[in-house]
């Protein structure tokens, strides 16, 4: 008992001594409230009040300035204590909402995880059924691209799964994969590549290639391009892997690239750029770290079927300045920069697995040589500008207005596979290398540029020029109208950043010196571009 007697003293000695304490901090608040407020006051008055009846006016004067002074500084310093506080508890209502904000995203992603899971065994139980697997949606990018009877050679998803000795070893496989749709893919052509078959009358020239189009096209799409349109187009697969198609809405810049690989007997693959795309996973995908699974994009599933295909591919970027094409597509530009072809590989995961699909060779997917990237482009307060760096790799062609219409022929596609196209540019080149005198006339042009706007054709836009013009020749057109193309699209639109209103007597000049090279009746699309340039500049 003496034990716990000693404590409840000790207890109650400790409560009484922070107990004083406390009432010895508000005392001493109240104090401090109290001298502030009224004791220093009544003391300031009582001072105030010995030297009042000695004041000049003089004194008077240098009173009231001096405390005006004083409440202007006590206004000042309870203005920035409020204004401190205000701060801290705005501060404070952010954290608190941040806190909000990490909670919600942590229950999204729980969702997530729940949601893949769930899609995932879905799949599992259509894998599993006696039913299709994927509709056209899936293999495709719409019900607009469903095949035609002439692409019916092409095997389909849906007889892999009915044809497949044990499904529920197929639904396995997909289900341990990182990769399901790409192993799909894998599954669709495990007989071996799609080859494509060339007859007598597949095997055409670039004129009639061209001629052929435009015929098919018009008859079959109700589609009208002219000769010229087209032969652009063809040439610019030949120079690049990226034809950028730019105009007013309606001139039919998405058809040119769906017709013409109907008109080859394949079909295109229709990616609609959407205005929140920052980086690569839009258009790759990301491997999700949560399931483990790769979320697989439609253009990364097309890419890896071009592996397997030996017919010319394309995959539309429609409206692809609605982001920014430098940042979601910058791994292609860098990567198909590079002279050896063999290195035009796609990073995906860091290590590779034995799940993985066939084509991935260390986490790494080989860009195939036979797909191109055609991108359409509007120009409005909706889009963003397409820079310098995307036009120098790209073939741009500019489709402003419609083609009339005219009466075609019923004609029919043909099927030419990507190494007879090339045979066709190889040709092209041998039998229509750029003159040597158009060549001087150049390097003319070059020279007055460089001196007067500062820009130079550089190596890249050179060696797009020699391989542009002869195919163009090629399809039936001269050699002067395929330079003339070239210089405009590639040269004479960097000068839109220019000061042009400084730049008149430069301009006339360099359209009087393209006239003395080339004739007064050629380089009509650069002559009236410069023109235009001009009335821009307020000559």
């Amino acid at each position: 008992m003496d034990g716990i007697n000693r404590f409840a003293q000790y207890f109650m000695d400790f409560c009484s001594n922070v107990w004083e304490q406390i009432k010895s901090f508000f005392v001493a608040f109240y104090n401090i409230v109290a001298d502030v407020l009224v004791r220093n006051h009544i003391s300031n008055f009582r001072i105030i009040g010995e030297y009042a009846d000695k004041f000049t006016v003089l004194s008077w004067i240098l009173f009231v300035f001096i405390e005006a002074l004083i409440c202007a500084f006590l206004v000042l310093l309870v203005w920035k204590i409020v204004q401190l506080l205000s701060r801290w508890l705005k501060f404070r209502r952010k954290e608190v909402d941040k806190e909000d904000l990490l909670i919600e995203i942590a229950k999204l992603k729980t969702q997530v995880v729940k949601v893949t899971r769930e899609k995932d065994r879905i799949l599992s139980l259509q894998l599993g059924s006696g039913g299709g697997l994927v509709d056209t949606e899936s293999l495709n990018l719409g019900p607009s691209l469903v095949p035609s009877t002439a692409l019916d050679t092409i095997p389909d998803t849906t007889e892999i799964v009915s044809t497949t000795e044990s499904k529920d070893e197929l639904a396995q496989v997909v289900s341990d994969s990182r990769f399901s749709k790409l192993i799909l893919v894998d599954e669709k052509y495990k007989n071996g590549n799609y080859v494509v078959t060339m007859t007598a009358e597949d095997m055409v020239g670039l004129p009639e290639l061209v001629a052929r189009f435009v015929n098919y096209s018009a008859s079959q799409h109700k589609l009208f391009y002219t000769p010229k349109t087209i032969s652009k187009y063809v040439a610019g697969l030949a120079t690049s892997k990226i034809i950028i198609l730019e105009g007013i809405s309606g001139t039919g810049k998405t058809s040119l690239p769906y017709a013409f690989s109907r008109f080859l007997k394949n079909q295109a693959v229709i990616v609609s750029v959407q205005p929140s795309w920052r980086d690569r996973t839009e258009i790759l995908g990301y491997l999700n770290e949560f399931t483990k699974k790769f979320n697989e994009t439609d253009l990364l599933k097309a890419v890896y079927e071009v592996s397997y295909r030996e017919a010319v591919n394309t995959i539309v970027l429609d409206e692809l300045n609605l982001a920014r094409i430098e940042y979601y597509f910058a791994e292609f530009l860098s990567v198909m920069e590079m002279p050896d072809i063999s290195e035009w590989k796609l990073d995906l995961v860091p290590t590779q697995l034995p799940g993985d699909p066939k084509h991935l060779n260390g986490g790494k997917l080989l860009i195939p040589q036979n797909v191109w990237y055609v991108g359409t482009a509007n120009r409005d307060d909706s889009t963003f500008t397409i820079t310098d760096k995307v036009y120098d790799r790209a073939i741009t062609i500019y489709l402003n207005e419609r083609a009339k219409y005219f009466d075609a022929p019923y004609t029919e596609p043909v099927n030419i596979s990507y190494d007879y196209l090339e045979k066709l540019f190889s040709m092209a080149a041998e039998k229509h290398p750029i003159s040597l005198k158009a060549l001087q006339n150049l390097d003319k042009i070059d020279v007055f540029i460089q001196d007067n706007f500062k820009i130079a054709f550089g190596n890249r836009i050179l060696k797009q020029i020699r391989i542009f013009v002869p195919v163009y020749v090629a399809c039936g057109n001269t050699e002067t109208e395929g330079l003339d193309f070239m210089i405009c699209t590639k040269i004479l639109k960097k000068f839109e950043a220019l000061n042009l209103p400084f730049l008149r007597k430069e301009l006339e000049e360099l359209i009087s010196l393209i006239q003395k090279l080339f004739g007064k009746d050629a380089f009509t699309e650069s002559i009236a571009y410069l023109r235009d340039l001009l009335k821009m500049a307020g000559a």
